[in-house]
Order: C-alpha cells, then structure tokens, then sequence
C-alpha cells in the first residue's frame, strides 16, 4: 500500500510540474483573465 502511495504521489508531482510548464508558456486567449503564475514558475520559460 505504501509503495502505491508513493508512485501516486510521484505521479501527481510530475503531472503538476507539466501543467506548470504549459501555463508559463502559453497565454490566454481572453485577454480579460490571466491567472497569476506561483513563484518560480518564470524560470519553466523555453524562451
């Protein structure tokens, strides 16, 4: 149970830090609502 737990846990890690990588390099299409990025997310920037 215990190693399940923590191959979810990496899991879910890995899939936020993708997610984090996509928002920083990719705007929104209405220009009325851009949601603030955490701190440290600039330095996921390709560019």
């Amino acid at each position: 149970m215990k190693k399940a737990l923590i191959k979810l846990s990496s899991l879910i890690a890995s899939f936020a830090l993708f997610i984090t990588t996509m928002n920083v390099n990719t705007t929104c299409i209405c220009l009325i609502h851009q949601p603030k990025l955490p701190k440290g997310a600039e330095n996921l920037r390709k560019f």
